[in-house]
């Protein structure tokens, strides 16, 4: 465990020494506290983790984490003429969407542990690391593409069928309902 510690710590480390809006005020703040920006930066990201087991609005946080950073992040990859950003934001939003369905039936039994929102925004937030193998990248590549791959004609049909029972819904829904109006 101590290894692991260790090695959390040297990667925040070369994090914070990095050039950037986050470590620019982290540098203020060592230089108004003479607290050192690793320590300052662990104690906030343990009241963040603490909040997320305890707080009252760690849900909302999660939420915010999952969506307002990666909906920002896909919008300027849409801007750039760069694919490849463009590739690696649809991904996170099919292991978002394919994670939230999944989630949908398992909520009530998930909800019950006292570290579910922590464990989420922990998984969100690997999702979308700056990382050729983040979290969308590997649950893609080993869970999603191949069931995928396996049943594309089964969700064809399914989806041709589903269309065509819509398309007849509505229209007898219109025939219904122009007959009223007679």
């Amino acid at each position: 465990m101590a290894a692991y510690y260790e090695a959390f710590n040297g990667r925040l480390e070369a994090f914070l020494a990095e050039k950037n809006k986050l470590t620019d005020l982290l540098e203020k703040a060592e230089k108004a506290t003479g607290v050192k920006r690793l320590y300052i930066a662990q104690g906030i990201l343990g009241f963040v983790g603490l909040y997320m087991i305890i707080g009252h609005f760690a849900e909302l946080i999660c939420n915010l984490v999952g969506f307002a950073y990666p909906a920002y992040a896909s919008i300027n990859a849409l801007e750039s003429r760069d694919k490849e950003d463009d590739t690696k934001w649809l991904t996170y939003w099919v292991v978002f969407a394919f994670f939230s369905t999944i989630e949908f039936f398992s909520d009530i039994i998930f909800s019950w542990f006292p570290f579910y929102w922590l464990a989420k925004v922990i998984f969100l937030i690997w999702c979308f690391l700056p990382i050729s193998t983040n979290g969308s990248a590997v649950i893609y590549a080993r869970v999603i593409r191949p069931l995928f791959v396996k049943n594309r004609a089964k969700i064809d049909a399914t989806l041709d069928k589903a269309t065509g029972l819509a398309g007849r819904v509505l229209d007898e829904a219109q025939k219904l309902a122009t007959s009223k109006t007679d």
